[in-house]
């Protein structure tokens, strides 16, 4: 049986968002009304444009845990690690996170997800969150640390960690 953790945005996601979508929308209008024509205003449409669309196809919706697998599903992306390959499941204390900085993805519009930086360790890490709190580690057997953010994740990490007899075998 599949279990469904959704992801919810809190308001300073949303904040951020609306931030993020004013300052492009100013900068195009003054890209627009201060350059006339040209391939400079039509470049950074484009690229502003396929930037919103990358990012916004990447938006973390929810997180399946069946089984055998384990799938933190976005818009059109979909993260998979396989039950036996999760090493440890821990939650994560929201003062540890201020040392977690963006290296390549998503920070504030529409949540916060890609690869990040943990500046402690000097770790790359993988994020998928709406918020930045109830913070979820999943170490896979190669080390790599994926964090997730769940409002029940307590539910979460006993959902992910295995039963007790099933670790003695």
């Amino acid at each position: 049986m599949e279990e469904i953790f959704k992801y919810r945005f809190d308001r300073r996601t949303i904040y951020w968002t609306i931030v993020y979508l004013i300052l492009l929308l100013v900068l195009g209008w003054l890209l627009y009304h201060l350059y006339e024509g040209g391939y400079l205003s039509a470049w950074f449409t484009s690229f502003i444009a396929a930037l919103i669309a990358l990012l916004t196809l990447s938006i973390p919706r929810k997180i399946a845990v069946s089984p055998d697998k384990v799938e933190i599903r976005c818009l059109l992306d979909i993260t998979e690690i396989r039950r036996c390959d999760i090493a440890s499941v821990r939650r994560v204390d929201n003062r540890r996170m201020k040392w977690i900085v963006p290296l390549f993805g998503g920070f504030g519009f529409f949540g916060y997800y890609g690869h990040f930086l943990d500046l402690r360790g000097f770790e790359r890490i993988r994020l998928y969150a709406s918020e930045w709190n109830h913070f979820v580690e999943i170490t896979d057997i190669y080390e790599e640390r994926l964090y997730v953010s769940c409002r029940d994740a307590d539910r979460l990490v006993a959902a992910l960690t295995p039963p007790e007899n099933a670790v003695r075998k």
